[in-house]
């Protein structure tokens, strides 16, 4: 297999296509459902950037400029998580009128923890959801799927390499051009890239954002090694994430996108 193979595999899945950013264009959720969205779409993000113990794994069989390449997005990613909060308050302040629901946009904690209690209030009754995390079974597969960066054992180093090229496709040509297109471009924020809480989008986006330059990283070190010995795990691990995040788009979709819509239509 080449590399440009396993590439447009990535681009063929229906992950790379998934319609959920265009229904959030489309449906305008109400408040709760924006931060219920957030609540999980930022605890899988949070969970892809440790590198954990993938850039040693790569050097101790014996591919340190691939191990360089990881760790260079590992650094990239470190210290977003307050910025992806940020704008998350930044998007709920503008989609009530009136008074702004956090006074301190940069309040971490407090934005976090609502998040999450719009996620109980409108996901608690379904089975699976585990109230002590706000996440869903689908959330947490999707999250799993990074445990294996933990482990150095070969076939584990090859199939996180795998995800890891997924990963930043997906990132690059679908989730980051999504948040734009649903939060800036659909107009329903009054939000531009000119606002300081929406570094976190512009930082990320486009030929000069990171996920670029992660996604150009993860063709190069995938690229440098994919062969008839090690195509297999790196199969996997790609396919293993696109299943994994593609089940939990629907999930969202499905539950806090359509039901919403269904609702302000009856």
């Amino acid at each position: 297999m080449r590399i440009e193979n396993l590439v447009e595999r990535v681009k063929n899945h229906r992950c790379y296509s998934h319609p959920i950013f265009q229904n959030w264009a489309r449906v305008n959720p109400g408040t709760e459902a924006i931060g219920a969205l957030f609540h999980h779409i930022r605890s899988f993000c949070d969970a892809t950037r440790p590198g954990w113990n993938l850039p040693q794994g790569l050097k101790q069989i014996g591919l340190s400029t691939e191990s360089h390449l990881l760790q260079e997005i590992v650094d990239s990613e470190e210290n977003h998580g307050p910025e992806l909060a940020m704008m998350a308050g930044h998007i709920i302040n503008r989609s009530v009128p009136g008074k702004p629901v956090f006074d301190d946009l940069t309040d971490q904690i407090h934005i976090e923890s609502m998040l999450k209690s719009c996620s109980d209030e409108l996901l608690g009754q379904l089975p699976g959801y585990d109230f002590s995390t706000g996440l869903m079974p689908q959330t947490k597969k999707a999250i799993q799927t990074f445990d294996t960066r933990k482990s150095t054992a070969v076939q584990d180093v090859y199939k996180s390499l795998g995800t890891a090229l997924a990963l930043e496709i997906i990132s690059n040509r679908q989730l980051i051009p999504g948040e734009k297109a649903c939060l800036i471009d659909s107009g329903l924020y009054r939000t531009s890239f000119d606002e300081p809480a929406m570094h976190y989008l512009v930082e990320h986006y486009g030929e000069t954002g990171a996920e670029c330059q992660h996604e150009q990283n993860a063709i190069k070190a995938v690229g440098s090694v994919l062969n008839t010995d090690n195509s297999a795990a790196i199969v996997q691990g790609a396919d293993d994430f696109l299943n994994n995040l593609e089940a939990l788009w629907d999930l969202l979709d499905a539950t806090l996108l359509q039901a919403e819509g269904d609702r302000v239509a009856a």
